[in-house]
């Protein structure tokens, strides 16, 4: 799985919002047990290399102002691999990030962490950790370049999960959660442990989102098709209707897609006035009928967004709105899929 097209964080969706790190009190990206700077000194027993994990404080703890007297407990582990952060074209000569990067691990922890991985801490801990993620620029080269960038990344997402099941599980039901660049290692994830394995037991789904799921992926782990089964996988790619990118006309394979306002396949529209709430700019505040969605083929369509200022906003991809845009749908999703959810 890969995607095409370069995740552009729009400041009207994500912002790195300084304003929010007093109410983590002493949260620091780098905190202060950072080791020293070696790329073969990454050891995930040190929290430093975890943007989230529920021994320390950060962003994925945090909800919006707009949630209120919500019931909160940890019946299950998330473990979430965030998207692409290192974008900047000044840094194009960088094949993979450092993961040492104190600018770049705040940055994705106050717009991934913020408002992707928090969609999931109701029912959950949440478990995210730093990796050494490829450059956004190698989606547009050859695979046969650049293939050992992201085996690299994925080799720290590997190693992450591990230390994560040795030291923190112990037999937990286990959500995997993800986004686009996180969804390409996501997908080799719950290949290599969970797909026809004992662990896949503990799996009460998979939202890995923004990237194509090709109907043959998996051959054990179901499609999400309805909103109460669990040990299942789901993610849809969100475009304004009725755009479809010529990188995805052109796949040559059919993708799972599900509608994130009913968690079904079905194909009909569902009205903005189902959009419980997405979280936009600043994390100040749920926004309520933002948008209605429909399956369109490969892609999830919505119509225009509504927003004060949305007139302003001109691009026909949402790629970097898939989980905010659809945040409070998701967040109940997560409770009922857990409701409904048995050990075997």
């Amino acid at each position: 799985m890969r995607l095409l097209s370069a995740s552009v964080i729009f400041i009207f969706m994500v912002s790195c919002n300084k304003s929010l790190t007093p109410s983590l009190g002493k949260y620091q990206a780098g905190n202060a047990n950072k080791p020293v700077a070696n790329p073969n000194n990454i050891d995930y027993s040190n929290l430093y290399f975890w943007a989230a994990h529920p021994n320390k404080k950060d962003p994925a703890d945090m909800v919006p102002k707009g949630i209120k007297n919500e019931t909160r407990s940890e019946v299950a582990d998330v473990f979430y691999i965030h998207p692409t952060t290192l974008t900047k074209k000044e840094d194009s000569a960088i094949t993979n990030a450092d993961i040492f990067n104190d600018k770049l691990n705040r940055f994705t922890d106050y717009s991934a962490i913020l408002y992707q991985a928090s969609a999931f801490n109701q029912h959950a801990k949440v478990y995210a950790p730093r990796y050494r993620q490829a450059h956004i620029l190698n989606y547009f080269k050859s695979r046969k370049i650049t293939q050992p960038y992201f085996d690299t990344a994925y080799s720290d997402i590997k190693k992450a999960f591990e230390y994560y099941l040795t030291n923190n599980n112990n037999g937990r039901p286990i959500i995997i959660a993800s986004h686009s660049q996180g969804t390409e290692h996501a997908g080799r994830l719950l290949k290599d442990f969970f797909e026809g394995k004992p662990l896949q037991k503990q799996l009460v789904a998979a939202y890995i989102i923004g990237m194509p799921l090709p109907i043959f992926y998996f051959t054990k782990i179901a499609p999400c098709n309805t909103p109460t089964q669990t040990g299942c996988a789901c993610g849809w790619r969100t475009f304004k209707a009725p755009f479809v990118p010529d990188y995805i006309k052109n796949e040559p394979f059919a993708s799972v897609v599900i509608n994130p306002l009913t968690f079904t396949n079905a194909t009909g529209y569902v009205s903005r006035f189902k959009n419980k709430g997405s979280v936009l700019k600043n994390f100040n505040k749920v926004v309520k009928n933002v948008t209605g969605a429909q399956i369109n083929g490969k892609v999830l369509h919505t119509p225009k967004l509504h927003f004060m200022g949305s007139f302003l906003f001109k691009s026909k991809n949402y790629h970097v709105g898939d989980i905010n845009l659809f945040y409070i749908n998701i967040r109940e999703n997560v409770a009922l899929r857990l409701a409904n959810f048995k050990m075997p």
